[in-house]
């Protein structure tokens, strides 16, 4: 079987990583990755922000934990110590599609590198925030950017769990 396929037919979602740092190199790889994603009429609408740094990390972490309403103490980044943000330009038509584009290219290039990752929701929520504004603000983005989602990474704690089986009528031929 061809190594892509493989790769699209084992990724899962991680929900347990361990605390070390994933590797400079494997970060570089994936972030490179998740650039090459196909986009709506070639206008690459999405950014990445690349969080490895623990303080700002953990305060992302927090402020996702208050958007869904979790407990104090509950973690929804699961400890990954990585976390890739992707947003896109709203002012473009296929911005939404784009960033989940790239989504997934990150996620699958973490599992071509033995690299646990997880989508994480909320980063709309987060970046229509103050909280999130001055993130950008801080890193000197402009312009009119809509959060699309949070890709955690780092190693896995514990193996991955088989594939659900594939759902009847997935697909159809004409």
């Amino acid at each position: 079987m061809n190594d892509v396929i493989k790769v699209l037919e084992s990724r899962r979602s991680c929900r347990s990583f361990k605390p070390e740092m994933v590797k400079e190199d494997e970060i570089k790889t994936i972030l490179e990755a998740g650039t090459y994603a196909a986009t709506g009429m070639g206008k690459q609408s999405p950014i990445i922000i690349a969080v490895t740094d623990k303080e700002t990390r953990d305060a992302i972490a927090e402020e996702n934990r208050k958007i869904g309403g979790w407990n104090e103490g509950f973690d929804p980044f699961y400890g990954a110590p990585v976390i890739l943000i992707v947003l896109a330009d709203k002012n473009v038509p296929t911005y939404v599609y784009d960033g989940a584009l790239v989504m997934g290219n990150l996620m699958n290039a973490a599992e071509s590198l033995g690299v646990g990752s997880i989508w994480i929701h909320r980063a709309k929520e987060e970046f229509d925030s103050e909280f999130g504004k001055n993130i950008l603000k801080k890193l000197g983005i402009e312009g009119d950017y809509e959060g699309i989602g949070h890709c955690a990474l780092g190693y896995a704690a514990e193996p991955a769990k088989d594939a659900a089986p594939r759902k009847e009528n997935y697909v159809y031929c004409i």
